[in-house]
């Protein structure tokens, strides 16, 4: 029905706001809750309610503070509009089960740690910690997979990046990945399982070699350069649950 797909929008959109809120307090350590409302971050007038709609204040706004006039970042309506498409997407996928609301929640998690990553190259333990609980424990359930998969997954997707910062550490003296992949990736195995961990991994990190080409031909970048792959694994994660099953069909060679 359009009106229940509006209110699942509606409802993702208004997360997707608190989403915004996530990605710019949890790496400065600022609290969500004892911290005052949200403020303009480059005059510090706080934000009265209906400045505070998702999508609709900005539009309303011009994309400007009301009191200093400077620009608000069109990411916001975004990250808004984003999560509001991810819960019609699981809602017209999965419905009102375990499964939906499993996968729901991950692609928030997932959206906010895939902004975080890209600006600070950090994520938090503060969501990947609670997503390994959440695929672990909605498997027990009838979520995404069953239980051992999900044990497996989060196992082998912690264990892979643990390899290649180990390896590369005795290799070049420095190490490859960050922990805080380590644990993301054993939060998508606890999700998806231990196929899907391993078809998150390769698209992540085929997009992520794509990009950091991209960056060294364009004169951006080198071999060197640190890139975020908490973001292209994000991104990976929320596209394998997503997309229909054709898409992924290469994935029973894994």
């Amino acid at each position: 029905e359009p009106l229940v797909i509006f209110i699942a929008f509606v409802f993702g959109a208004v997360v997707g706001s608190f989403l915004n809120v996530l990605i710019y307090r949890l790496p400065l350590e600022i609290s969500i809750v004892k911290d005052p409302p949200s403020t303009c971050p480059k005059c510090g007038t706080p934000i009265r309610w209906f400045d505070n709609l998702p999508i609709l204040s900005w539009m309303a706004l011009r994309a400007r503070c009301r009191t200093c006039k400077n620009p608000i970042s069109i990411r916001y309506p975004l990250v808004e509009a984003a999560a509001g498409l991810l819960a019609v997407g699981a809602l017209l996928k999965w419905g009102l089960t375990v499964t939906g609301f499993e996968v729901l929640i991950f692609a928030w998690v997932s959206l906010a740690l895939c902004l975080i990553d890209y600006d600070h190259q950090i994520l938090p333990n503060t969501l990947t910690y609670p997503s390994i609980a959440l695929g672990i424990g909605c498997s027990a359930f009838g979520g995404y997979t069953w239980w051992l998969d999900s044990v497996l997954g989060a196992a082998v997707g912690a264990l892979l990046p643990i390899l290649v910062i180990v390896i590369y550490k005795l290799w070049r003296g420095i190490e490859g990945m960050g922990w805080g992949d380590v644990k993301y990736l054993a939060a998508i195995g606890a999700v998806v399982g231990l196929r899907g961990v391993v078809g998150v991994l390769v698209i992540a990190a085929s997009v992520g070699a794509v990009f950091g080409l991209g960056l060294i031909v364009a004169g951006r970048g080198s071999a060197k350069t640190a890139l975020p792959f908490g973001t292209f694994l994000a991104l990976a994660v929320i596209f394998w649950l997503y997309a229909p099953a054709s898409w992924l069909a290469w994935t029973t060679l894994l």
